[in-house]
């Protein structure tokens, strides 16, 4: 799991506490809550440098380099969920897969994918598509080169 500073931190708020029992969570998020503690967590932040949170990493410095080097040694896959962070990432030409969730729900503000822009438009090729039970439709896709 790759997160900024901001989501790290909101993630931080909440899922240790439920992983403890100190949070009150239906049995399904509790066992997420405990499976997300033992996964390896890595925050890329120039503002902060203390992440006590189990298993947290601080990618510091270059990010195309330090970023570069976790996808080298995860062959498995580093998931993304930061905003800021996936809009720079994709500047950088360092991500190869997308994973959308599209929910059946419209928002009137709020932040959009990639909002400060992208020098170039990005080709994607669908890998598939599955409609979920809540109508919201999963959507996977890669960089077409």
């Amino acid at each position: 799991m790759l997160w900024g500073r901001v989501t790290y931190e909101m993630m931080e708020s909440y899922w240790p506490a439920v992983a403890r029992g100190d949070e009150e969570a239906p049995p399904a998020m509790r066992e997420w809550a405990v499976k997300l503690e033992a996964k390896p967590k890595y925050v890329v932040s120039s503002t902060r440098k203390d992440f006590p949170w189990t298993n947290s990493h601080h990618i510091a410095g270059d990010l195309r380099e330090g970023v570069q080097k976790l996808k080298d040694s995860t062959p498995a896959g580093v998931l993304l969920g930061s905003g800021k962070l996936a809009t720079e990432l994709d500047r950088l030409d360092l991500i190869d897969e997308y994973r959308l969730l599209v929910h059946p729900r419209i928002a009137g503000h709020g932040p959009t994918l990639y909002q400060g822009g992208l020098p170039g438009t990005r080709q994607l090729e669908l890998l598939s598509a599955e409609p979920l039970r809540n109508g919201a439709v999963a959507m996977h896709y890669r960089r077409a080169r």
